[in-house]
């Protein structure tokens, strides 16, 4: 199984979409910067998750990913920001 997750961050209102296996274990390292090339590396304040899905592979997960970062997908995952 894989996620495809939408993690935002309240104090610079930023969001970022992405995928793993492990979602627990990447929202940690977004949080310690372990990813430095990142682009949640550049934003200090904590990452925290607000929207996930689960799909059965890693295909369709990438797929996913992708559609949630078109235009349509970005307007849908605005809906999860909390106001």
């Amino acid at each position: 199984m894989c996620n495809v997750d939408v993690i935002y961050n309240k104090e610079h209102d930023r969001f970022y979409i992405g995928q793993t296996e492990n979602l627990k274990t990447r929202l940690i390292a977004h949080n310690n910067k372990t990813f430095k090339n990142c682009f949640t590396a550049r934003f200090d304040g904590e990452w925290q998750l607000i929207y996930k899905e689960e799909v059965a592979t890693r295909n369709e997960a990438l797929v996913r990913e992708k559609q949630l970062k078109s235009f349509r997908g970005r307007q849908f995952v605005k809906s999860f920001i909390p106001r």
